[in-house]
Formats: C-alpha cells, structure tokens, sequence
C-alpha cells in the first residue's frame, strides 16, 4: 500500500478543474500515494470529470460520495477512510495543483527531521497578496533554519506567530503524521470560514515537531468553489465572519493560559465584529434590511458586538475636523 493518502474534496461547478488538481498530482516526482476524492455533493459530477483518465490512473484513485457537508465535513470524510498502513496525508484542494516536487520535499523533510506536520509556501495571483512565503518566517527570533537547499525551517513558537498572521498556511501545502490525522478534525459546522485555522492550531498543538519548507508547493489554481462568490457585499458575509468569531472563540480556550496568544485571538475578533457590522451598514445604504436572526444569535453569544455598534455609530456621527 501506498505511504501517503491524498484527500480531495471535491465541490465544483465546471468541469476540468479537478483534472487540472490530479494532473499536478500524477506528475510528483514522488509517486508513493493512493488518492481519495470525496465528492460533496458536487454540482459536476464527479464521474464525468474523471472519465478521460486512464485506468491506471483511475485506479489510483477512490471516490467517496456523501450529502453535502461542507470543506471540513467533506476532508473528515477522508480522514476517516484513510488506509490503516498509511503514514502521512497531504490535503489538495480541488481547484489548487501542485509544483512536481511537493510531496518530495514533504516526505524527505518529514522522515528526515523526524516531524509529524509540514506546511510548504504557496504561490497565487495578484488577489492573493495576503499570503507570504516561509522565508519571511526567518525575521523571527526564534526561527530556525534546518537546511538551506530547499530552505527547511522550525520555530518552536509557532503558535505566537501563526497567531500573529496565519497567512504564510494552506492547507494545500500541508503534510500531516498518523497521530494527528487519526486524532484531529475539521470543525464541520464552521462553513465558509475559519475551519482549516482552528484544523492548523490543532495540528501545531499536537505535533511532536513542525517544519515549514519555503520552496512552494502549491499554486492557487483560481477554480470555481464555494468561497470565490463571497465579498463584503455578499449574503454569505455576515455568517462567514460569525464563523470565525465563533472559531477565534474555540480557539481562546485551546490557549487560555498564553496571554500572548490570547491578545492575537481578541485583535482578531474585534476586527471580525467590525468587519460584520460594516456590511450590515452597506446593506442599509442600499435599502436592505440588516440580517437581524444571525445578528441577534451573534449578539447573544457576544455582547460586545453591541459595543463594537455603538462605537461605529459614535465615530459616523461625530463632527469630522
């Protein structure tokens, strides 16, 4: 059986982007995998994106079908089918490829430095200016730097950092050990935003080591996905950002004794408070009605959204000088 299980899930909506992932996948210059396709519910079938591989590729390849559960729902599916002799999972995201040395690198600086979770760099286009390469991690004190050619790289206090700014991860670029892909899950109900961020930290609090490869291993493929349609303007908005309060909140009791963390956690729901209510502002500007159930069931879990209201509405009616 193979060493690794890649886990695919599969939501689209045109066809060729999930050849576009496998074809990345089959051109690995390391080739000791099996491959699971879980299959969201997608609205293009899965089996007609598939038919033009050949058998022996096809062979390769599992395919899972289950009702609509969402990105996590969807990767703990495959978590929970993956082979009992497997030692590591790489996750893809269906409308993301990989460069042709990505599982290498992973492999090697896994068994090498005795590691049980790896994130490489990833590349994308200009809208994903947000996201930063691991050699930016070397300006940390406490950066360590393993090898140069790839640069390989640990820092014992990741938590801090990726709290800080996560947006050097992906879970396209992450390779993780059997003790944590058979003890740790996605958050399922955590749709839109923030699950793969609560998945990291769990990673990263579990882990026996973590090392970070600044050679890239993915290329963000631009596909059609559940995620792309969703702006500040979009009826989505307001519940992704209730999402991620509720995941920053998960998260503040995972660290609850890490006041550094901790202050990270809070910056960041402040900014999701602020961030949810200026779309319900946008809303009223253009005459529709603010979403008051989900922002009733946000105000119950969190009082503060009152005051984050109430300080945006003291700063919009104050005289400007």
């Amino acid at each position: 059986m193979a060493k690794l299980t890649i886990i695919i899930p599969y939501y689209q909506k045109e066809p060729g982007i999930l050849r576009r992932a496998l074809k990345s996948v089959f051109a690995q210059t390391f080739q000791d995998f099996h491959v699971l396709v879980v299959d969201d519910q997608s609205p293009y079938s899965v089996d007609e994106e598939l038919a033009p591989l050949g058998e022996d590729l096809r062979a390769r390849i599992t395919i899972i079908r289950q009702a609509n559960q969402g990105p996590g729902g969807a990767r703990n599916t495959g978590l929970d089918h993956v082979p009992h002799d497997a030692e590591y999972v790489a996750f893809l995201d269906s409308d993301d490829i990989w460069t042709p040395d990505h599982l290498k690198n992973a492999y090697q600086s896994l068994t090498r430095y005795d590691a049980d979770c790896y994130w490489a760099s990833i590349s994308g286009g200009d809208a994903f200016y947000y996201h930063f390469g691991v050699a930016d991690l070397l300006k940390s004190d406490t950066c360590i730097r393993l090898q140069q050619s790839p640069l390989v790289v640990e820092i014992p206090d990741l938590s801090q950092v990726m709290l800080r700014n996560w947006s050097f991860l992906h879970l396209s670029c992450m390779v993780i050990g059997r003790a944590l892909f058979e003890n740790i899950r996605f958050d399922a109900a955590l749709r839109l935003a923030a699950e793969d961020v609560l998945f990291f930290c769990d990673c990263v609090l579990a882990a026996r080591r973590v090392v970070l490869c600044d050679a890239a291993g993915a290329e963000r493929g631009e596909g059609i996905n559940i995620f792309h349609s969703i702006d500040n303007d979009s009826p989505e908005f307001l519940q992704q950002q209730f999402n991620t309060f509720v995941a920053l909140e998960t998260l503040e009791g995972r660290f609850s004794r890490r006041p550094q963390e901790i202050a990270s956690i809070r910056s960041y729901q402040h900014t999701a408070r602020r961030q949810a209510l200026w779309s319900q502002a946008r809303r009223l500007r253009r005459k529709q009605s603010p979403q008051f159930r989900l922002l009733a069931r946000w105000v119950w879990r969190d009082p503060k959204l009152l005051q984050s209201a109430l300080q945006l509405a003291v700063g919009k009616l104050s005289p400007q000088r």
